[in-house]
């Protein structure tokens, strides 16, 4: 996506209007790998892949939230970061717990070992996702584009359903992982629908200059289109490890 640069900026309402379009255009839940993770045959190699470069980025997403709280310049989004950083430290919120320690408990659902999560290696995708948003975050003058990346493209990913029915749902339908297993997904879902609109909100109030618009829109755009790169990647690395997938995969 090149986003043009307006001679104007958008009235406050207007552009939180756009930030909100940019996102909802990008689905990655529409990556065909996931037709592949939800058919009715359980593949539970490929949900390994999936899962374990999720938690890559999950590690990272408290570190996120720390500094967008720390030099958020807006009082009262700055007391709804610290709201944030609580729960997602704690789940006191959610009555849950840290919710690194969620994803943890899915990995584990899977079979899973502590010492085999802890010694995957991500993708070159993967870390250039985190690296975008961890570098943004902590910029001098890229705050509004951290805040872009993170709270509306990255916790906006919670959001997406297929047919109705959220990520967490299908997962546990077809693999027969149980509710506590999927915690990590449900309280996502729930949260974040509250979590993208203050994001949109701050946004909204921080991009005063066309310029700044410009820069917010595309991060949402660039940070979609880096998810989809990890969930590719993701698939590379499964059909090089099961090639007769590769080809099953293909269309009649």
């Amino acid at each position: 996506m090149t986003v043009s640069t307006p001679a104007v900026a958008l009235d406050k309402d207007a552009f939180a209007i756009q930030l909100r379009a940019t996102l909802d255009a990008h689905l990655t839940l529409n990556h065909p790998i996931f037709k592949e993770l939800f058919t009715p045959e359980r593949n539970w190699h490929l949900l390994k892949i999936i899962s374990l470069e999720g938690y890559q980025i999950t590690k990272y997403f408290l570190e996120y939230i720390e500094n967008l709280y720390f030099r958020c310049p807006l009082p009262i989004h700055k007391r709804r970061l610290l709201f944030n950083l609580f729960e997602e430290e704690t789940g006191r919120f959610s009555k849950t717990k840290n919710h690194v320690e969620l994803m943890e408990d899915f990995i584990r659902a899977q079979g899973i070992s502590d010492e085999e999560r802890d010694a995957w290696t991500p993708s070159d995708a993967t870390k250039e996702l985190i690296t975008y948003r961890l570098d943004n975050c902590k910029g001098e003058h890229t705050y509004h584009i951290g805040a872009a990346a993170v709270m509306i493209a990255s916790e906006g990913q919670s959001l997406e359903t297929r047919a109705g029915e959220a990520r967490h749902a299908i997962l546990g339908k077809i693999y027969g992982l149980s509710e506590e297993s999927t915690r990590f997904f449900s309280v996502h879902q729930k949260e974040d629908v509250a979590h993208v609109a203050e994001g949109i909100q701050l946004v909204s109030e921080l991009c005063t200059t066309p310029q700044m618009q410009a820069e917010a829109l595309f991060a949402i755009d660039h940070t979609c289109k880096l998810f989809w790169n990890m969930y590719e990647s993701a698939a590379q690395k499964y059909y090089a490890e099961r090639p007769n997938a590769a080809l099953e995969a293909q269309p009649a």
